[in-house]
């Protein structure tokens, strides 16, 4: 078995890193899915006219204390999110940038063959810009529930947030098919 070297080595190591993103996203929407119920039962126990009035003697307690502590939460969980997108982002360039340079090496029919079973140079492009545009939308829809969570008046849009955090719409389940296709052609994965 010899040793995978040059553009090859780069996709190789590329391929391990989106999964490792994705885990780590994956993490980090459960965490943040957590963290959004939290604050959703936290928005529907402040509800106008439940409150009571503190003993007498005692300082009235901070209503909204545990809430600002779990938007302060979600915030670092969006946070983290952005930072993994901007990872993805550099893979997607880097990947570009390997097909630029076996352009530039071996003009415009690229390679001749393949880096590893079946597929060029181009495609590993298309499927990390595909995952990337995913990702990137996602977080957006995160950093707008963020936005809007806390002061959302009707629980049924409480809900709606609380779904699409869940739910990640943006990432649809042909994106995970991506993935391990991409490892299964650069050998992280046996066929």
């Amino acid at each position: 078995c010899s040793a995978v070297t040059g553009s090859g080595r780069k996709l190789k190591d590329n391929a391990a890193d989106w999964h490792n993103l994705i885990l780590r996203w994956e993490k980090l929407n459960n965490e943040g899915s957590g963290v959004a119920e939290k604050i959703v039962d936290q928005r529907l126990k402040r509800s106008p006219g439940e409150a009571a009035a503190p003993p007498p003697g005692s300082a009235p307690p901070n209503p909204g204390r545990p809430l600002e502590q779990a938007c302060s939460e979600l915030v670092g969980v969006v946070s983290k999110m952005a930072s993994i997108v901007a990872k993805m982002e550099r893979l997607a360039s880097s990947e570009r940038g390997v097909l630029e340079l076996e352009t530039f090496q071996r003009g415009a029919a690229g390679r001749g063959g393949p880096l590893f079973h079946s597929w060029p140079t181009q495609l590993f492009v298309e499927q990390s810009a595909g995952l990337l545009q995913c990702y990137q939308k996602e977080l957006a829809l995160k950093q707008r529930v963020l936005q809007e969570l806390a002061h959302t008046g009707p629980q049924d849009l409480c809900m709606v947030y609380l779904s699409c955090w869940l739910h990640q719409p943006y990432i649809p389940a042909d994106s995970r098919l991506a993935l391990e296709a991409l490892l299964l052609e650069t050998g992280h994965r046996a066929l």
